[in-house]
């Protein structure tokens, strides 16, 4: 990805650009690797809702390991030569970032594309994540999984 007009490189913005190349590469282990082992992972779905099967990767993640689940479980359910992200800035304060942007999917069970905005909220500290809130359109993904 482009990240040009950045004015100035900070751990925090350099880990956060770092993120956004590896998820685009697609390889759930090596984007597991910049998290911490108690990462805090949260998607903006009601907990009591959590769980359902076509859509295993909308929960809440605890662990560094869990990020690798995450993006196996995406890969999994979605066809990837259909997938496109666009990311609007990295906005950065501190060790604090949040990123939005927006998503193209098709789900792989239904054939059936969808839409949706997104912003990230992430947390470097001592060079890892430690936080991974993501605020998106989940209800548009539950959708497109539901048999019509």
């Amino acid at each position: 990805m482009d990240y040009s007009g950045t004015p100035t490189t900070t751990p925090t913005r350099s880990q956060v650009e770092d993120l956004l190349d590896r998820v685009g590469e697609g390889d759930p282990e090596h984007i597991a690797a910049l998290y911490a082992d108690d990462a805090d992972g949260k998607l903006s779905w009601p907990q009591a809702e959590h769980g359902r099967a076509a859509t295993p990767w909308i929960r809440h993640r605890a662990t560094g390991a869990d990020a690798a689940a995450h993006y196996r479980e995406l890969a999994e359910h979605h066809v990837a030569e259909e997938a496109a992200t666009r990311v609007e800035h990295v906005l950065v304060d501190g060790v604090h970032a949040v990123v939005p942007g927006g998503i193209r999917q098709t789900a792989r069970s239904t054939a059936t594309p969808y839409r949706a905005r997104f912003a990230m909220h992430l947390t470097v500290e001592d060079g890892l994540i430690t936080r991974h809130h993501v605020y998106e359109d989940s209800l548009a993904a539950t959708q497109a999984f539901e048999d019509r």
